[in-house]
C-alpha cells in the first residue's frame, strides 16, 4: 500500500542542488512560524467565543459560524488557488498567501457585526490550505531521503505549537483588551513570517509543465478522495469537541475561567505531541498509522463524554483528544504518494479536508447542543464522525486491493489463453 520514496520525486519537485542541514532548519522555521500565525489565527477564536458573542450580540452556537466561516474559506480556497498559482515559483506564492492571510486578519480585527467578521473570516482562510500544501511540498523536497513525513511534521509543528504558545497568548490578549486584540496579534506574526520567507526559502521554481489542468487531474484519482474523505469525517471529531470546550468547562466541570487557558495549552502540547509521533510512525508504516489513529481518536472523544464532569480528567481528556492531529503528516504524504503528477492541489486539498472537518465537526457539536443534549455531547458526536472515517479508510483500502489484483487476474487469464 504504502509508494516508495521516489514516489514524490519527479512528479512535482523540480530538481534542486541539495542543501545543508543548517539551510534546510532555517526553511522549515520559516515555513513552521507562518503555520505558527496561521495555526493561532485559526483557534483563537474558539476559546474567545463568549467574547465574541457578547461583543456582536449574538449566541454563542451562533458565534461557531465564525469558525465554520473560516474553515469554509479554507475549503475553496485550497483547490482554486492551487490551480490558479501552478505555476507560480513556490517562495513567491508562499509569500503572496501570508501576506493576504495577514492582511484579512488585520481587517477581522475592525469587523463592525456579525455579517461583516464572519464574511472577513472567510477570505482569511483562503490562503491557508494552498500555503500548508505548498509548505508541505517544499519541505518534502528539501528533506532527507526517507524522511518525508518527518519534514512535513517540522512544518506542521507550526501549525500544532500554536495551540501550545500562540493560541493561549492570544487568549490572554482577547481576554484582557478585547478579542479584536488577539486578531492583531495573529496579523504581526505573520508579517513576521513573510520577512524569514523572503530570506530562507530557496526560490524554488514551478515543476517542469505545471498547469491548472495538470493540477485538476488529482481529481480524477479514486484514492486522492478516499484520503481525503478520511480527513473530512474523521478529524471532524475533534473540532466537535473543541469548538465548545470553554463553556464545556465552565458550565460542566466548574472550571473558572483564568483556568481555561491552561487547558487550551494542554490542548497544545497534545497536538504537539501527537504530530511528532505521527510524522516518526507514518515514516515507519503509513497505513497502518492512518487506520489506528482513527480508531484511538473515537475512543478519546467517547472517554470525554464522562471526563468532562471533573476538572482534572477533562483536562488530561483534552491533552489526548489533541493528539489526535497525529494523522495530519500521514494523510498529507497518503495524498503526496496517490497524486501522481497533480501534487500542488493534492497537498493543499488535505488541508480542505481537516478544515471541512472544522466546519462539520463545530456545526453538528452545535446541532447537539441546540437540540438539549448537553455540552458533553459533543463527545459522542466526535467519536461517531471518528468512526465514520475509519469506515472511509476500511473502504479504500478494500478499493486499493481490488485495483491491485486486477492486474494480476488480467495477466494470469492471458497466460492461460
Amino acid at each position: 500500500m504504502n509508494a516508495p520514496p521516489s514516489a514524490l520525486e519527479g512528479a512535482d519537485t523540480p530538481a534542486i542542488p541539495p542543501v545543508s542541514s543548517a539551510q534546510f532548519l532555517r526553511a522549515v522555521l520559516a515555513l513552521g512560524v507562518g503555520g505558527f500565525a496561521i495555526g493561532t489565527g485559526e483557534f483563537v477564536i474558539m476559546g474567545l467565543l463568549p467574547e465574541v458573542a457578547n461583543d456582536i450580540a449574538v449566541s454563542i452556537p451562533q458565534a461557531g459560524h465564525v469558525i465554520s466561516a473560516y474553515a469554509l474559506g479554507v475549503v475553496i480556497g485550497a483547490p482554486v488557488l492551487a490551480v490558479l498559482a501552478a505555476g507560480w515559483r513556490r517562495r513567491a506564492l508562499l509569500i503572496a498567501l501570508m501576506a493576504v492571510f495577514a492582511a484579512g486578519n488585520f481587517a477581522s480585527a475592525m469587523a463592525p457585526g456579525y455579517t461583516s467578521l464572519n464574511l472577513l473570516r472567510f477570505a482569511t482562510g483562503l490562503p491557508h490550505g494552498t500555503y500548508f500544501g505548498v509548505a508541505a511540498l517544499v519541505a518534502a523536497t528539501l528533506a532527507p531521503p526517507g524522511r518525508r513525513a518527518r519534514a512535513v511534521g517540522l512544518v506542521m509543528l507550526g501549525l500544532t505549537g500554536a495551540t501550545l504558545v500562540g493560541v493561549p497568548i492570544a487568549a490572554w490578549l482577547g481576554q484582557l483588551f478585547g478579542w479584536r486584540a488577539a486578531f492583531v496579534f495573529v496579523g504581526v506574526i505573520a508579517l513576521i513570517a513573510v520577512v524569514l520567507l523572503r530570506r530562507d526559502i530557496p526560490d524554488l521554481a514551478a515543476p517542469a509543465g505545471a498547469s491548472p489542468w495538470r493540477e485538476l487531474g488529482a481529481l480524477k484519482r479514486k484514492q486522492v478522495w478516499f484520503t481525503l474523505g478520511i480527513g473530512a469525517i474523521g478529524f471532524g471529531g475533534m473540532f466537535s469537541v473543541f469548538s465548545y470546550i470553554k463553556p464545556t468547562l465552565i458550565e460542566v466541570a466548574g472550571m473558572p475561567l483564568g483556568g481555561v487557558p491552561l487547558v487550551l495549552a494542554l490542548f497544545g502540547l497534545g497536538m504537539v505531541v501527537g504530530n511528532l509521533v505521527g510524522a516518526r510512525l507514518a515514516d515507519r508504516s503509513l497505513m497502518r498509522t492512518i487506520g489506528g489513529l482513527m480508531a484511538y481518536a473515537a475512543l478519546v472523544l467517547a472517554l470525554f463524554v464522562f471526563s468532562a464532569h471533573n476538572i482534572y480528567t477533562a483536562g488530561f481528556n483534552v491533552f489526548l483528544i489533541g493528539t489526535t492531529v497525529a494523522i495530519g503528516p500521514a494523510l498529507q504524504i497518503r495524498l503526496m504518494d496517490v497524486a501522481g503528477d497533480a501534487q500542488t492541489l493534492a497537498a493543499a486539498l488535505n488541508h480542505s479536508a481537516f478544515n471541512m472537518a472544522n466546519a462539520l465537526g463545530a456545526w453538528l457539536g452545535g446541532v447537539a447542543i441546540a437540540a438539549g443534549l448537553g455540552w458533553t455531547s459533543t463527545g459522542w458526536v466526535g467519536a461517531l464522525l471518528a468512526l465514520a472515517g475509519m469506515g472511509v479508510f476500511c473502504w479504500a483500502v478494500a478499493s486499493a486491493r481490488a485495483d491491485a489484483r486486477r492486474p494480476r487476474v488480467a495477466a494470469c487469464e492471458g497466460s492461460a489463453s
